[in-house]
């Protein structure tokens, strides 16, 4: 069951995940509350698990990493075996950035990151197609980015 959410509960989430790296102080004053009030919101927040975790969001392309790429992926079977097994693989990969499994076409679909399409090649062909679940995988190139967002729509 999703949790209640009060305004200033949604005005402390929206703040944070525009700049998690405020302090107390500035956060306090940008959603109406003293300092003391709104710490102890935030840490309820996390203590209820609704603040999963705080993180840098870094610029792919400034640090070599400037590919990414959707892969589509079809299993050989689809029981639960062959899904666990695949799942346990792919979270062992530092390039998939993201990865669900889908109702639909295909089995999977992942956001992988890599320094180009050389080194996604690579990828494709020594990890992702060596994993015995796959049977075969597709992979769309993103020719611009429109919008890239962390935030969640908290109404």
């Amino acid at each position: 069951m999703p949790e209640t959410l009060d305004a200033i509960d949604r005005r402390i989430l929206r703040a944070l995940q525009r700049n998690a790296r405020m302090s107390n102080v500035e956060l306090a004053n940008e959603v109406g509350l003293s300092p003391s009030p709104c710490l102890r919101r935030v840490k309820l927040l996390e203590d209820r698990g609704i603040i999963d975790q705080y993180t840098a969001v870094l610029n792919g392309p400034a640090i070599g990493l400037g590919l990414t790429v959707f892969a589509r992926i079809w299993f050989k079977t689809q029981d639960a075996e062959t899904t666990n097994q695949f799942a346990e693989t792919v979270r062992k990969f530092p390039e998939v950035a993201e990865c669900y499994l889908t109702t639909g076409e295909c089995d999977a679909i992942m956001r992988i990151v890599t320094a180009d399409l050389h080194a996604y090649w690579r990828f494709q062909s020594d990890y992702l197609m060596r994993i015995p679940s796959v049977q075969s995988v597709k992979t769309d190139v993103p020719m611009e980015t429109i919008k890239r967002s962390y935030e969640l729509p908290l109404g």
